[in-house]
């Protein structure tokens, strides 16, 4: 007698399979409609959980929604726009109001209280860096400081110089404009910033905040839709791109990162992976806490000093490496579209539209940018993947980092973009308040 399973399905059963193999992203149609619909009814009710459960359903069905709307709209396709829309789509609706305060109370109160971004940045770095190659490690974080160094100092000189070109004036090109696109996002960089300003001014803390906030978000705007530039001209020309390898002769991970994670890597070892993040994501907060060392750049360090010791085993790093790809397939887009909602108030991009201060931006962008592409043969670099941790250095801060390169679909070269962020954008913070403190 056979049993259920070895019963040929009929031809409606068939039809049904066709359409849950239909996916927008990672999600099956029918249940993005049935999403729709439960969103629809927590509208009508007038109130949405917030917990993590609610919040799959919602950030996978905006965020790939988004993201997919992006890569249909011809030639933008070709720049990451899915990455930009994904993340700038829901910010307008937000502001406009098309966005349901139901849903959008919802998906906020989860993105500021579950901490989901550092989750997400912890496993993509640590994953990351335990699928390299260990001599390639070692090179490639020495070498990237060169290109890093060389295009901060180029984006300031010619930022300034275009502002006072324009009628912006040094003062205010410098502390309000250039500054802070290189320095480290909102929370690493702004936010630091303003504080500072208004402790050697005595203007207010929030005013200087308003002020600063619009160059971080559109040089990081800046820098996404060049990163998906920088993708396009590396498919036309395959010499100047090691396909997110940084330096010829890398190979893109260890032989344990190749193995399947449906076959070699067993649930055990994907969950001992996941725990090693978090101790790791615990350690660089606990050093923080205590000797207000940069939480993220103790993680990234541990975990080269992890992969250089060989303190893993080749489990554990297939373990991490899987989860490296999971969270990189089917956490990125949904993840933009909560920083979207959560992160990017509209209100404070358009503060910042008038013609000076949009070229200004645009063009210390594409100085930091230009200056890695240049000077990355200098030391062995691919200059397309040296050019793109440049830029992640005017992003904001770790989302910045997440957009860039999403925009540029190199999200293995997160542990030189966090290098770029939070090293980089720490000594901006550094320098620029102890020039401000001097010339206020």
């Amino acid at each position: 007698m056979s049993s259920v399973e070895d019963t040929a399905p009929g031809p409606l059963l068939t039809r049904w399979w066709a359409l849950m193999e239909t996916r927008l992203g990672v999600a099956p149609m029918p249940l993005l409609l049935i999403v729709m619909g439960l969103s629809g009814a927590y509208v009508a009710m007038g109130k949405a959980p917030s917990d993590i459960l609610a919040n799959i359903a919602f950030l996978i069905t905006g965020g790939f929604l988004c993201a997919e709307i992006g890569k249909q709209i011809p030639i933008l396709n070709r720049l990451g726009f899915a990455a930009i829309f994904a993340t700038f789509a829901p910010s307008y609706l937000e502001y406009a109001g098309l966005l349901p305060q139901v849903l959008v109370k919802s998906i906020s109160d989860f993105t500021e209280n579950s901490n989901f971004l550092y989750l997400f940045i912890a496993s993509i770095v640590v994953g990351s860096i335990l699928g390299m190659d260990r001599k390639s490690l070692i090179t490639g974080f020495g070498k990237i400081f060169i290109p890093l160094a060389l295009g901060s100092i180029v984006a300031f000189v010619v930022g300034c110089s275009t502002g006072v070109a324009l009628g912006l004036g040094f003062k205010h090109t410098l502390f309000k404009v250039v500054a802070p696109i290189m320095a480290g996002g909102v929370g690493e960089g702004a936010i630091p910033l303003s504080i500072g300003y208004a402790h050697f001014s005595g203007q207010p803390q929030g005013e200087a905040f308003a002020e600063v906030l619009p160059a971080v978000m559109l040089g990081s705007l800046s820098a996404i839709v060049l990163a998906g530039g920088l993708n396009f001209l590396g498919r036309r020309f395959p010499k100047l791109t090691g396909e997110g390898r940084l330096q010829p002769g890398e190979k893109t991970s260890s032989p344990a990162a190749h193995a399947s994670v449906g076959g070699a890597v067993s649930t055990q070892t994907l969950g001992a992976a996941l725990l090693m993040v978090a101790v790791l994501y615990l350690l660089g907060g606990l050093t923080q806490t205590l000797f207000h060392w940069p939480g993220p750049v103790v993680m990234l360090g541990l975990a080269v000093v992890i992969k250089l010791a060989r303190l893993a085993p080749p489990s554990l790093e297939q373990g991490a490496y899987a989860n490296y790809r999971f969270f990189q397939v089917c956490v990125t887009y949904p993840l933009l579209f909560a920083i979207g909602v959560a992160k990017t108030p509209w209100e404070k991009l358009m503060q910042a539209f008038n013609l000076p201060t949009l070229i200004t931006i645009f063009v210390t962008v594409v100085s930091l940018i230009a200056t890695g592409f240049v000077t990355s043969r200098w030391v062995g670099l691919y200059p397309i993947e040296a050019a793109i941790v440049n830029a992640t250095h005017s992003g904001q801060g770790g989302t910045g980092d997440v957009a860039i390169l999403t925009a540029a679909n190199r999200m293995q070269l997160m542990p030189f973009a966090q290098i770029a962020t939070r090293i980089g954008g720490a000594i901006t913070v550094t320098v620029i308040l102890a020039l401000f403190a001097r010339w206020r």
